[in-house]
């Protein structure tokens, strides 16, 4: 196992009735900003009962934060924060939401003269406001961890950030929020922690059993409890809790530790959101067949272990069962009414080259974490989702 420093002060709040809670974790003379998306939460009770919650406190709101969150936005809710001293501010909504809303507490305190340079430079920051969630979209895993991704808007670029003073102060995990999602927010939910946790899994051998067996664990929770959500007519709470706190365990650091992380899925998976608009978790499923298919030689050790470990598939030479493993993580993907061909996204060669040409101009040395792809790597991988 890698050597590594694991550090997580995010406080969990989980379970029904816990929003009730949210006054005993902010101070009493904070001056809050409220954020969230669409309107959802105004229409499922969330909204009625945080603001229930807060009942005496200086409260204001911003709204209107969109999936796959736009510099331009958030920046309206960084003068709001600065012209009215706001001191906390309360991301109510999934990974979006939180990842933007990290943001804003990053950029309210930004002494340099371009806010964009925290994810395009990654410059190291000094402060920023304090947060915390409250979660209504179980996938990113953005309520227990420190980093975010947001997308600029007038150039098409989607950046990740992080830093150590961006974890939430709490998150509060009420399974019954999510109630009211659509299906296909319970397929993407369900998709993107899966894809969160091969990202850290599926990669090469360091003799690290606690942390392989965490992974199996959540993958096979999610690959037993998605499918049940996606096709239940009626919410079911376990369901609904055990795929939440899996997505939350999938990236609040714990499995990532002491392993190598790889991310290279997550990085062509954004420049087809840039580009198109598709869902994030929708990218995911359709690059992730063809990063396996590509490494199948180089990851081979840990892709049998996957293979036996996750998907039970014991018999048959190593190229058949890592075909077969291969196979069964796009029809789990499938399975969720996700299609995982760009075909079927209308994306073409023209996207591709824009894509290819983007990573030439960035001059990234490997895509991901890793070096054993490379941008003509990268390049194959795409082609073979067409």
């Amino acid at each position: 196992m890698n050597n590594f420093d694991f550090y997580n002060p995010v406080k969990i709040i989980f379970g029904k009735g816990k929003i009730a809670e949210l006054k005993k974790h902010i101070p009493t003379d904070a001056k809050i900003l409220i954020t969230f998306g669409g309107g959802s939460i105004k229409k499922n009770g969330v909204y009625d009962q945080v603001i229930a919650a807060l009942d005496g406190f200086n409260v204001q709101e911003f709204g209107g934060i969109e999936s796959n969150p736009h510099f331009e936005t958030l920046m309206k809710a960084v003068e709001i924060v600065k012209s009215e001293k706001i001191d906390f501010l309360l991301a109510i909504g999934g990974g979006s939401v939180i990842d933007g809303t990290k943001f804003i507490a990053a950029a309210s305190c930004y002494k340099g003269e371009d806010p964009w340079d925290i994810p395009a430079k990654h410059v190291p920051l000094e402060s920023a406001i304090n947060l915390g969630a409250v979660l209504t979209l179980a996938a990113t895993g953005s309520e227990m961890n420190n980093g975010g991704v947001i997308t600029k808007l007038a150039t098409k670029e989607k950046l990740s950030f992080s830093s150590p003073i961006l974890f939430p102060k709490f998150s509060i995990l009420d399974p019954e929020s999510t109630f009211s999602l659509p299906k296909r927010q319970i397929a993407n939910g369900a998709a993107d922690a899966f894809v969160h946790v091969i990202e850290q899994y599926l990669t090469y051998p360091v003799n690290s059993p606690v942390q392989d067996r965490f992974s199996e664990g959540l993958l096979v929770t999610l690959i037993e409890e998605g499918p049940k959500a996606y096709d239940s007519k009626t919410p079911n709470y376990d369901e609904y809790a055990n795929i939440m706190w899996a997505a939350t365990m999938a990236l609040n650091g714990l499995i990532g530790v002491g392993v190598q992380n790889d991310w290279a899925t997550h990085t062509i998976g954004h420049e087809l959101t840039a580009f198109h608009g598709i869902d994030h978790a929708v990218t995911l499923a359709i690059v992730l067949p063809g990063l396996m298919t590509h490494l199948k030689d180089k990851r081979s050790v840990k892709l049998l272990q996957y293979a036996e470990r996750v998907w039970h598939i014991t018999e048959g030479s190593d190229e058949e069962r890592i075909a077969m493993a291969i196979v069964k993580t796009e029809s789990f993907f499938n399975r969720l009414g996700i299609k995982t061909r760009l075909g079927d996204h209308h994306v073409g060669q023209k996207t591709i080259d824009r894509i290819i040409k983007r990573f030439k101009d960035r001059q990234l040395p490997h895509i991901g974490m890793l070096p054993d792809i490379k941008i003509e790597d990268a390049e194959k991988i795409l082609i073979d989702r067409l």
